[in-house]
């Protein structure tokens, strides 16, 4: 049933990323030979129009495979043929609508189940809030210049960013704006710096207009969650071994499932909800990373294009675009093989 469930949820965000490609192809007068989910061998298919419908035996990853894509073709309704301005629309438009996904699950989910606002509920003894003045009821509005949204952005700020540096805290008392800074304790109970605030009052409902900007501001705290995680890859502050693949992610969705299912089906779809939000979400960045084989590798080469004023070879972008495919295949074999290592 939780693998299931899983698949389900790869397979909905993965169609949706395709559905923006299908779709702004459609509007540019594109051809799409093949619209697919999944990856490997064909099990199912159907046609319909120009346009052929396939299920692939492995629920991960999709296509949408539009005429002049990646060979030549004398179609005038061919990919190739089109502007540069309109071949971007096509491309971008998968990121985008994991975007539009994301936001709309996050509406829904704050309007459900509401906000955990950074409300402070209790200072600790002897650590940095307290020393700096901070109390009870004081709501965070920003550290070092990040605008803060919801409690889960300190704890996530903290995490990244600190090793024991001064933050500039901006908070709200009494409705006036105050400033202070305080330098994070080390916990070695916790193997962490620690500020010394906790909140304890859980989700509070917002209105109409309130529910729709929190939205933004958690699309936007994903999209940072992503960004911030890939430069601590890049940096080495993580390992690969601690990046998750599909089968880290069916596992994380089976531990929210279990996790969830004693407090109610409501708490099981909200709680998956929330996981939907950031895998949308992290496609969406992942897809417009400057890479060959991804969107953004695409983009890359439009942007190249329009700096040079007429269209790389062909031949020569089919062979970065699959020289990068060839790349994130492996890349996708070490992290399944180190998701399955966890497993054991």
């Amino acid at each position: 049933m939780k693998i299931l469930i899983a698949i389900i949820i790869f397979s909905f965000i993965i169609i949706f990323h395709e559905l923006g490609h299908f779709l702004f192809a459609k509007k540019c007068n594109v051809k799409v030979n093949e619209f697919t989910l999944g990856l490997g061998p064909t099990i199912l298919s159907w046609g319909k129009g120009e346009t052929k419908y396939c299920l692939k035996l492995l629920p991960f990853g999709g296509s949408c495979v539009m005429e002049g894509e990646d060979d030549e073709s004398d179609s005038d309704r061919a990919f190739s043929k089109k502007t540069l301005w309109e071949r971007f629309q096509i491309v971008f438009a998968g990121p985008l609508f994991n975007f539009i996904l994301a936001y709309v699950l996050s509406v829904v989910l704050i309007a459900s189940a509401g906000v955990d606002k950074p409300v402070i509920s209790e200072v600790v003894d002897n650590y940095p809030a307290a020393e700096a003045g901070l109390q009870a009821g004081d709501t965070i509005l920003s550290l070092n210049g990040y605008n803060v949204h919801f409690y889960n952005e300190i704890s996530i700020y903290n995490f990244i960013h600190n090793k024991g540096e001064e933050i500039t805290v901006k908070y709200l008392r009494d409705g006036s704006k105050k400033v202070t800074t305080l330098t994070p304790k080390f916990n070695e109970d916790d193997g962490r710096y620690m500020l010394g605030i906790t909140n304890k009052t859980g989700r509070e409902k917002v209105g109409f207009f309130s529910t729709i900007a929190y939205g933004a501001y958690e699309v936007k705290y994903q999209i940072y969650v992503t960004l911030e995680s890939l430069k601590m890859l890049f940096t080495r502050q993580i390992s690969v071994e601690e990046v998750s693949g599909p089968v880290g992610v069916v596992n994380v969705i089976s531990d929210v499932y279990d996790s969830s299912i004693v407090d109610g089906l409501k708490y099981v779809i909200l709680n998956l909800m929330s996981v939907m939000i950031l895998l949308s979400a992290n496609l969406g960045v992942m897809n417009l990373l400057p890479l060959p084989a991804l969107d953004g590798g695409r983009i890359l080469l439009f942007a190249i294009e329009g700096i040079r004023g007429k269209k790389m070879k062909p031949e020569i972008e089919n062979s970065i675009n699959l020289i990068g495919f060839a790349l994130l295949m492996l890349l996708m074999v070490v992290v399944m093989y180190n998701d399955i290592m966890k497993l054991m």
